[in-house]
């Protein structure tokens, strides 16, 4: 029996593992483009899948809930992190959707399943949001009433 620590047995560790094997293999596969600059991109994009796993992979290994949310919500941060930078590729026209597609689909199931172990072990209930509409512009309109009074000046 091979010897395997507790963050091993985790699905979101797995798939985020899965997640860094593929974004090297994208990363590895984009030829650069004169005029158009990505390096920063790609190093962000690595530090961020990296980031996701350990702070996992450490989350895990905590004992107070406290820390564990804290650990799998910064992992979470890290995973929204990385589908920024993919939308970036994209933009800066060096990847297509189809070649990011795989990609995202990895990066919302590890959100979704952090985000559940976040609410599972954290306590002070920071997770829950109003309902909103978000709009961007002249008129904000924003899903909490104190972000909507900071917004409009009131605060």
């Amino acid at each position: 029996m091979r010897a395997q620590f507790d963050h091993e047995k985790l699905d979101v560790y797995r798939i985020e593992l899965q997640f860094v094997e593929w974004s090297t293999d994208l990363l590895s596969g984009i030829e650069p483009r004169k005029g158009v600059r990505i390096g920063e991109i790609c190093d962000q994009l690595d530090r961020a899948s990296l980031s996701a796993l350990l702070n996992t992979a450490e989350g895990n290994g905590k004992r107070r809930r406290q820390q564990r949310a804290k650990f799998f919500d910064d992992a979470r941060g890290s995973v929204t992190e990385c589908a920024a930078c993919l939308d970036a590729l994209v933009a800066k026209k060096v990847a297509s959707n189809d070649e990011i597609e795989e990609g995202k689909v990895l990066l919302v199931r590890a959100y979704s399943m952090l985000t559940k172990l976040v609410s599972i072990f954290d306590e002070s209930g920071l997770l829950k949001e109003d309902e909103g509409e978000y709009r961007v512009g002249d008129d904000v309109a924003l899903g909490t009433e104190r972000l909507s009074g900071i917004e409009d000046g009131n605060e």
